[in-house]
């Protein structure tokens, strides 16, 4: 396939190969779409059918598709000191122990959920690639452009670009397939990504993704 170029925001153009390209789809788990009382977090759940968009367009493409959770071991072993203190991780809800490996919670939702053959990193942490073996898939499959979508901006999908920036992949934040809890942290997030001369590197919407130029 050719080159595929997508208009992104600032005037900017994003290119990629599909061949050396993978969609991140960052922790699109149930337990973060919902509050502790079990309803929707409506700001979180309008992005769900964007992001099975994406992931669609994605496929078509022929880009490798990458979903995240954040897992921790329910014994708590695998939880860093500092984090025990952010006393979050394996805290009662309604879906159960929050981020806890085999708790309901912590499944993907159904619109978003994986295929057979694609990639899940498990981690323990708010960036894919700590302590996990994302960099080297991605190496060996001869990947150097990402796409990043998921929850939440401002914290794991961040967090994962910040990581990816630094290893050398040239990155497009899809920004409305992705979500915070509040709205002004995912505008403060894009942002970040926007300054200082886009230091970490392009912003688009899912329609420039699916009506990109080139292919």
């Amino acid at each position: 396939m050719h080159e595929i170029s997508v208009p992104c925001r600032s005037n900017r153009t994003y290119r990629f190969f599909p061949a050396t390209t993978a969609l991140l789809a960052i922790d699109m788990q149930q337990q973060f779409f919902i509050d502790d009382a079990g309803d929707g977090i409506n700001d979180m759940q309008a992005i769900i059918p964007r992001v099975a968009g994406l992931i669609a367009a994605a496929r078509a493409l022929g880009c490798r598709v990458i979903h995240t959770r954040e897992s921790y071991h329910a014994d708590l072993h695998d939880v860093s000191p500092y984090r025990r203190t952010l006393d979050y991780v394996g805290r009662p809800g309604p879906l159960g122990r929050f981020c806890i490996k085999g708790e309901p919670g912590h499944d993907f939702l159904g619109d978003v959920t994986p295929l057979p053959d694609e990639t899940v990193i498990d981690k323990a942490s708010f960036g894919a690639f700590h302590q996990t073996d994302l960099d080297e898939i991605l190496h060996t499959a001869g990947i150097d452009h990402l796409i990043v979508c998921g929850v939440t901006t401002q914290c794991c999908v961040h967090s994962t670009l910040r990581e990816a920036v630094d290893r050398g992949y040239w990155c497009v934040t899809v920004a409305d397939c992705c979500a915070a809890t509040e709205p002004g942290l995912h505008d403060a997030a894009l942002s970040l990504i926007a300054g200082e001369g886009h230091l970490f590197g392009w912003v688009c919407d899912l329609e420039d993704i699916r009506q990109p130029a080139g292919g």
